[in-house]
């Protein structure tokens, strides 16, 4: 059977990602493509418990290095019980975040060495790398502002400041330029229905 796909969505807070998700699972569904639609911190039952961790409390509750070893823990869980099964079933899977918000936000924005990040990547990850990631990019603070505005829990993250944001932003863009060959920027200012025109054609190149 033929492997499925692995489509990852990144960007910073606020950027529409889960929106644009939905908008993609359905589209390649309606063109017969069997879907798993999934995120992270989470995707499986371990992984999602790991996920309230992470997300929720104040911003100080855990060191960068702590937040990197658990993100990498949920995504062993996320691998092994959700993302593997999937693609070799022949299916696809579109996942709201993965490997390289790690290198972002713990990495680039939080601190921790580069060369430690891809170790633990190659361990857990190995070749099970994205066949195609979308980078959301719009400014930070029109981001900030739709968070603030979404609301919900969850928001640990979105209250480690402006300074910390930027710094998010850029390490999104060192992806990008660290890995062309997957990576493809989508401007995520403009309504739903713009964005997702800008979504659908980076995946109508390797969509059947």
């Amino acid at each position: 059977m033929t492997r499925g796909r692995f489509i990852t969505f990144e960007g910073g807070e606020g950027a529409g990602k889960s929106t644009q998700v939905g908008l993609l699972v359905d589209w390649l569904r309606d063109r017969g493509v069997s879907v798993v639609r999934t995120r992270e911190p989470g995707g499986s039952p371990g992984a999602e418990s790991i996920r309230d961790l992470v997300l929720n409390g104040p911003p100080e509750r855990w060191s960068p290095t702590t937040e990197l070893l658990l993100m990498y823990a949920a995504r062993a869980d996320h691998l092994e019980r959700t993302i593997r099964p999937a693609l070799a079933a022949g299916s696809w899977v579109v996942c709201d975040r993965f490997a390289d918000s790690s290198r972002a936000y713990q990495g680039f924005a939080g601190g921790i060495d580069t060369v430690f990040i891809e170790q633990l990547d190659t361990a857990v990850v190995g070749r099970d790398q994205p066949d195609l990631t979308l980078v959301f990019d719009l400014p930070v603070e029109v981001g900030l502002a739709r968070a603030l505005e979404r609301g919900g829990g969850e928001s640990r993250f979105e209250s480690k400041g402006a300074a910390f944001h930027q710094k998010l932003r850029e390490g999104f863009a060192c992806v990008v330029a660290d890995h062309p060959d997957r990576c493809r920027v989508i401007d995520a200012t403009g309504d739903v229905d713009a964005v997702f025109a800008r979504v659908r054609a980076a995946v109508e190149v390797i969509a059947p």
